[in-house]
């Protein structure tokens, strides 16, 4: 490194490192014309492709924000669209439920009032059946009191009646009846 540093030293002119003199300011003058044509030309060639470049990407990425609005909007509308039918659906699911609650109710009143009537048509046909029986009964006993009074009078009459008196009370009987109409 200290030979470079040497050699560099014996390029420049002797007592001259950095000095401000007329070279130096034409040396500067140039570079920093050089530097402004550069910046000129570059500028004249770079800055409409940049700037169009800039403008397209501001441009897409605008759109891109205005889609995304757009689609956020759209999403939140859904959104409201979905809630009201969410609301729509549980007042019919409401209204549906009480419907059938109501239905239910009037059912079991026509069941009941139907049971109602079978029990109380039930309770006449037994009742009706009871009478029958009853009567049925009673003729029975009437007819077994009369089948058993008349065999306690032919065994009476049998005992104290001779058969000459029972022939002719018989016979009485038979007339009297034979002229009587039967009662039902």
């Amino acid at each position: 490194m200290y030979n470079e540093i040497m050699l560099v030293s014996k390029v420049v002119p002797e007592g001259r490192v950095f000095a401000m003199d007329t070279q130096t300011l034409i040396s500067i003058g140039i570079q920093l014309f050089n530097g402004i044509i550069l910046f000129a030309v570059l500028g004249f060639i770079l800055y409409k492709p940049l700037k169009n470049f800039m403008q397209k990407r501001t441009e897409r990425i605008q759109s891109q924000i205005d889609d995304t609005d757009e689609k956020m909007a759209e999403a939140q509308e859904l959104m409201a669209k979905y809630d009201r039918k969410i609301n729509d659906i549980d007042k019919e699911r409401m209204k549906v439920l009480e419907d059938a609650r109501l239905k239910a109710e009037n059912e079991r009143k026509i069941i009941l009032e139907e049971a109602m009537k079978e029990a109380d048509e039930i309770k006449r046909r037994s009742s009706e059946s009871a009478l029958s029986d009853q009567k049925r009964l009673q003729e029975e006993a009437r007819i077994y009191i009369i089948d058993l009074a008349s065999l306690m009078a032919e065994k009476y009459i049998d005992q104290a009646i001779d058969p000459k008196t029972q022939d002719k009370i018989f016979e009485e009987t038979l007339a009297q009846m034979e002229g009587a109409k039967w009662q039902d």
